[in-house]
C-alpha cells in the first residue's frame, strides 16, 4: 500500500487542528497593549502543538504496544473521536472533546494560556493524537515519515498564522465566515472519522467484509 500524500496530511490535519476555532479563547487573554507577550503566547503555543504531535507520530503505537492497545481497536476508537468532533463543528460548535465549559473558565483566570488550553486540549487534542498516530500507521517508508513531519510543521506554520493575525482574520471572516469554515472542517472530520471506524472494524470483524 503506497504512502499516504502530503496533501491528504496536511487536510486532515488542519481540519482537526483547526487553529481558526482557537481564536476565540486566545483573543480573549490576549492584551492588544502587549504584543510581545502575545507573540511569546503564540511561539510556545505553535512550539508545543509541533512536539505534541511529532512525538504521537514517532512514538504513539509504540505506547499503545506497551499498553496492549491493538492499532485497529485504536483505530474504531480513534475514528469515534473524531466523528465525533466532525458532528459537533458540523453544528458550529467546538466539541466538548476538546475544550469543556470548565476549561474554558479556567483558561480565563490563566496568566498563560500558552500550552494549556492553547496547544492542548484546543489544537493538538485528542483528536489529533488520534489522527496522527493512525496517518504514522499508514505510512512505511522513511520519505512517508518525512511528509508527515512535513505536513505538522506545515499546520503548526498555519496555525502561527492564524493566531498572529487574528483580529483580522476574525474581522475579516466575521462570526458567519468562521462557522462557515467550521462546518467545512467538520464535514472533512466526519468523513476521516467514518473511514477510520470502517476500517478499524473490517480488520478487527474480517466476516463483516
Amino acid at each position: 500500500m503506497p504512502d499516504l500524500s502530503f496533501m491528504h496530511l496536511l487536510i486532515g490535519l488542519i481540519a482537526i487542528v483547526n487553529p481558526l476555532g482557537a481564536l476565540p479563547i486566545f483573543l480573549s487573554m490576549s492584551d492588544p497593549n502587549n504584543p510581545d507577550a502575545d507573540m511569546r503566547t503564540i511561539k510556545r503555543s505553535v512550539i508545543a502543538v509541533t512536539l505534541i504531535l511529532l512525538i504521537a507520530a514517532w512514538a504513539g503505537e509504540s505506547l499503545l504496544g506497551f499498553f496492549g492497545i491493538t492499532i485497529d481497536a485504536f483505530r474504531v476508537g480513534g475514528g469515534l473521536l473524531i466523528l465525533l468532533m466532525g458532528i459537533s463543528m458540523l453544528h458550529g460548535k467546538q466539541s466538548h472533546v476538546q475544550h469543556s465549559p470548565s476549561e474554558a473558565n479556567v483558561a480565563l483566570e490563566k496568566e498563560d494560556i500558552s500550552i494549556v488550553p492553547l496547544a492542548i486540549p484546543l489544537m493538538a487534542g485528542p483528536g489529533a493524537i488520534s489522527l496522527v498516530i493512525l496517518d504514522a500507521n499508514k505510512i512505511h517508508s522513511w520519505s512517508g515519515n518525512i511528509l508527515l513531519a512535513l505536513a505538522v510543521l506545515a499546520v503548526a506554520t498555519i496555525a502561527w498564522l492564524v493566531l498572529l493575525i487574528g483580529e483580522k482574520t476574525r474581522d475579516k471572516l466575521g462570526t458567519i465566515g468562521l462557522n462557515i469554515v467550521t462546518r467545512i472542517m467538520g464535514l472533512i472530520l466526519t468523513a476521516i472519522g467514518v473511514q477510520f471506524i470502517t476500517d478499524g472494524i473490517k480488520q478487527l470483524l474480517p466476516g463483516l467484509a
